[in-house]
């Protein structure tokens, strides 16, 4: 059994970006955590809404450059092209980090480098996603793609744990230095692997009109229009767990950088506990996507009326392996059922409405958070889960319709 959850782990190359990927992705995660403390106990008076605006400006540009996302992830040579992004965000967090030690930092300046590292990324994740598939080949990319899964939270679970301790103990500027060493790791991964044993995916041809051909490819599939309809839905509300969690650690349960940090972390757990079930499936089905997405929502419910933190942090073990759940399978999902050729721009489509649909909900979400409460902003986390729910089962309805009907 074990065997099987980790199979991938026994290809060399997938081995190799593993552990570069988890020493960055904690990096990430510190800087992440660090990143909402500095604004909103450090440069703001504690504003939801500031911290909606920098997610807003960090992945808003996932919308704004997703014809040319797609098209480099199809395009061009994926392994290249992240050495290039990842060396691009190091310096970011680098210039970010130096600013903070040096007392220099000023919102605006975050909300620049929030915007800066949205467009690098927006080229880097279809990429970085796709590049899975060139590790570990089509056979293994279920699981290559949870356990990839299961690196980021780990990292997760480690990352934010730390970042509070290193801004307890020396400063919140320190946590992006560190996260900016981190990216070393992910470029000598990149330059280590054995080039001539990727199995790189078929390219596609450079002729105009691709990207509308990769909306038309997507128009003509009930399943992946079903699945972007939930992506929407879940990544507009629901994956805004830097509001959701900093506001109920500050404001409900009058809590530090090491209570926020803590929280993040237990999180994670659940998350990861999501990904090791992710692993052990043979193939992904798209029956745990209404499954996955009611949890979810019940666990946004449990989350909005715990009395008490320790409640609280189980309620997000739910929702992690939950949220896990869902986005595992609705990468393999697409990737799998995607012609090879389409496949940068499918996930470029997956990534754009999934993640860069946060900026639309949450400024919405931390507007809720300061003006009803931060209980009352899980709530709206809750109502879109159950949506994305109801989606999942009418797809499936009328799916069974459909083939009832070709059958006769």
């Amino acid at each position: 059994m074990t065997g099987r959850t980790f199979r991938s782990l026994r290809v060399f190359n997938y081995r190799v970006w593993t552990i570069g990927s988890l020493v960055s992705n904690i990096g990430t995660w510190m800087q992440r955590t660090a990143q909402d403390w500095l604004v909103l106990a450090e440069l703001t008076h504690h504003s939801a809404t500031a911290v909606g605006i920098v997610m807003g400006l960090q992945f808003g540009p996932q919308l704004l450059l997703l014809p040319w996302a797609g098209y480099a992830a199809d395009h061009l040579d994926r392994r290249k092209l992240l050495i290039a992004t990842q060396a691009v965000s190091g310096i970011l967090a680098l210039v970010l980090g130096l600013l903070i030690v040096a007392r220099l930092v000023q919102l605006w300046q975050v909300y620049a480098i929030a915007f800066l590292s949205g467009c690098v990324n927006a080229i880097d994740m279809p990429a970085r996603q796709t590049f899975v598939s060139d590790l570990v080949g089509d056979d293994n990319l279920s699981n290559a793609v949870a356990l990839n899964s299961s690196s980021i939270n780990v990292a997760q679970m480690v990352g934010p744990a730390a970042a509070g301790l290193v801004i307890a103990a020396i400063g919140v500027g320190w946590t992006f230095l560190i996260n900016a060493a981190s990216f070393v790791a992910v470029l000598a991964s990149l330059y280590c692997l054995r080039v001539n044993e990727l199995h790189p995916s078929i390219r596609a041809d450079r002729a105009r009109g691709n990207f509308v051909e990769g909306f038309r490819y997507v128009r003509s599939r009930p399943d992946l229009l079903a699945i972007l309809f939930m992506l929407f839905l879940i990544g507009t509300f629901a994956l805004n767990f830097p509001i959701f969690i900093s506001t109920m650690s500050v404001r409900v349960f009058r809590g530090g950088a090491d209570q926020y940090g803590l929280l993040t972390s237990v999180m994670a757990v659940g998350t990861l506990a999501g990904a090791l079930l992710a692993a052990r499936r043979e193939s992904p089905r798209f029956g745990l996507l209404p499954a996955s997405a009611a949890i979810c929502g019940i666990g946004f419910l449990l989350a909005a009326i715990t009395p008490n933190v320790w409640l609280f942090g189980g309620a997000l073990v739910i929702i992690g392996i939950s949220i896990l759940t869902f986005s595992s399978s609705t990468s393999s999902l697409m990737q799998l059922s995607s012609d090879p050729a389409m496949r940068g721009r499918v996930m470029a489509l997956r990534l754009a409405i999934g993640v860069g649909a946060t900026p639309v909900g949450a400024p919405l979400v931390g507007w809720v958070a300061d003006t009803f409460g931060p209980r009352w902003a899980l709530v709206v986390g809750a109502v879109s889960g159950l949506a994305a729910a109801a989606v999942a089962l009418r797809y499936l309805d009328k799916s069974k319709m459909n083939s009832a009907a070709s059958s006769t």
